[in-house]
């Protein structure tokens, strides 16, 4: 009686130490992060690296954009590739980057970066004492001027190259898309709309019009997706002010339209596993806390108050 006591007592210990030897940790799951070397995305692909659920891969244009975020995050050769989205062709399966396979989410974080025009710069500083003279402000920031780099403006980057990359994730079998674009998409006269044309309103602009396109080419093409529109970016620390989630740019009418770049990164991190299936497109800026004492609502907090508002983005607007 005493043996078989014994021998039930180690069945008890051993056996559950031989189910986590035969089954291993838990596998982690495997994201992609398009437009990995941007400001933005890297804090995204930086994220999932410090988070044990996830296993991720960061895609970026250049050899030379890979060697800086490797430095910059302590990643591995392994976790990036390179690959210039606006060229993705997924229906040429030779040209589809390699070590993608597996992957069961994708967040894109690509965008069209417009570079400063240094003549208009100079102009705006000419006009400085003019401007004080009359009472002015010094610098009038809607006379600057911007333009996109060849082949990297909103039309090739924001639309095609997203629905390029929309495309990819459904040949990989990934199920999940989150999106980054961003708030001002329903209105059309935007200012950001701007950049990159001239006086008479020719160039490549309308930034806010491909994204909103893109946007609704995900809605359509029957992936779970995650659509998240941040106000003003801004590169401060995140967790420090509350986060505000709305719709068709209500969040607009605020009077603080902006946020950080590190909660826009913990929303995209949240998103992968807080919508639990559901799809959804949201706004996304920051406010400041109550006078209470209440602490910064979290990623996951602050999904889940959107939820039970159930709202619904509305595209046709």
């Amino acid at each position: 009686m005493t043996s078989l006591i014994l021998l039930l007592c180690l069945f008890q210990v051993l056996f559950p130490l031989a189910c986590a030897l035969a089954t291993g940790p838990p596998l982690k799951k495997k994201v992609i992060v398009t437009g990995a070397a941007g400001r933005t995305g890297k804090l995204v692909f930086s994220s999932l690296l410090q988070n044990e659920k996830f296993d991720p891969v960061g895609l970026v244009r250049t050899e030379k954009s890979a060697k800086k975020l490797i430095n910059d995050v302590k990643c591995g050769l392994e976790n990036v590739w390179v690959s210039d989205v606006t060229e993705l062709d997924p229906n040429e399966q030779n040209g589809l980057p390699k070590g993608l396979t597996g992957a069961e989410a994708m967040i894109i974080c690509t965008s069209a970066v417009p570079k400063i025009s240094k003549k208009s710069v100079a102009k705006a500083f000419i006009k400085i004492p003019l401007n004080l003279i009359k009472g002015k402000k010094f610098i009038n920031f809607r006379e600057l001027q911007f333009r996109y780099s060849a082949g990297q403006y909103p039309e090739k980057v924001d639309y095609e190259g997203q629905v390029a990359q929309i495309e990819l994730a459904k040949k990989l079998g990934i199920s999940h898309v989150v999106l980054l674009g961003s708030m001002g998409g329903t209105n059309s006269h935007d200012f950001l709309n701007t950049i990159g044309k001239d006086k008479d309103g020719n160039g490549n602009g309308d930034i806010l019009i491909f994204k909103r396109k893109a946007e609704k080419f995900l809605v359509n093409s029957g992936l779970h997706y995650t659509i998240i529109h941040p106000g003003g970016l801004k590169d401060t620390p995140g967790g420090q002010l509350d986060l505000k989630l709305g719709i068709n740019d209500k969040l607009l009418k605020e009077e603080k339209r902006s946020i950080s770049r590190c909660d826009v990164a913990r929303l995209c991190v949240a998103s992968l596993t807080a919508f639990n299936g559901k799809n959804a497109s949201f706004d996304c800026i920051n406010s400041d806390l109550k006078d209470d004492g209440s602490k910064p609502k979290s990623a996951e907090e602050a999904i889940k108050e959107f939820l039970q508002k159930e709202e619904v983005y509305d595209y046709s607007i």
